[in-house]
């Protein structure tokens, strides 16, 4: 796991929706840290930095009210909180102290995942490196100039194999899954299969002549999706 996967506190007293809850972040490349109680989720906070917050309410030992004041005292991570009330005003009040977005049991975990996507996008705009050069053992990329090399080899690459090339090389080790891919290469509006990602995958290893059995530059990740790393005569 890389340190620039994004962490995520699951906080949960029905073992169910928190281990299903879990699974599907897990599915997307998330790091996750499952909590049962509120002094849990508190005492894994203090530990470790997180980038996000998925918090039930009704929560034994303290409260979800309670844990949400406790980390708005020392954070702005971005928090969802899960509730069985559905009406205006405790989704108002949910707000009002602290929470980003909410959700209404019973819920999608799909919706979660959506959720979850979307604040981390707001929470790390600007956040990506923009150099404009990126070296890679013989491959080289330059972002201005839109034009990637292999060797003195210039390469015949599409608008999307370019782009999804640049991507995923910004942050090598990075575990990309496919619907995050999709919706940094092909757009959030693009309504097509997410396994369409990996067609792009494809064409551009053929052109990286990169075999997907002994990769030199993109790792499959089973179950998630796919990583780039650099060549192994570059690692020290």
């Amino acid at each position: 796991m890389t340190t620039s996967t994004r962490r995520i506190l699951v906080v949960e007293d029905e073992k169910s929706i928190r281990d299903a809850v879990t699974a599907y972040l897990e599915k997307e490349g998330y790091w996750v840290t499952p909590a049962a109680d509120g002094l849990a989720a508190l005492d894994a906070f203090d530990k470790h930095p997180y980038d996000l917050v998925v918090l039930d309410l009704m929560l034994p030992k303290m409260s979800g009210e309670q844990v949400c004041a406790e980390i708005r005292d020392t954070s702005d991570v971005p928090i969802i909180m899960l509730t069985a009330k559905g009406e205006e005003e405790d989704r108002i009040a949910g707000l009002e102290i602290g929470a980003d977005d909410y959700l209404v049991k019973p819920f999608s975990p799909r919706e979660l995942v959506a959720r979850v996507r979307a604040l981390l996008r707001r929470a790390h705009v600007g956040e990506e490196p923009q150099r404009d050069r990126l070296e890679y053992g013989e491959l080289s990329i330059d972002v201005a100039a839109h034009k990637a090399f292999l060797g003195t080899e210039e390469l015949d690459l599409t608008a999307s194999e370019f782009k999804l090339l640049t991507t995923i090389a910004r942050y090598p080790g990075r575990v990309y899954s496919r619907m995050e891919l999709v919706e940094k290469v092909l757009g959030y509006d693009f309504e097509g299969y997410e396994r369409t990602i990996d067609s792009h995958v494809k064409n551009l290893r053929a052109k990286l002549r990169d075999d997907p059995k002994t990769p030199t530059y993109i790792y499959t990740v089973h179950g998630v999706g796919y990583r780039f790393e650099p060549p192994k005569s570059d690692e020290v």
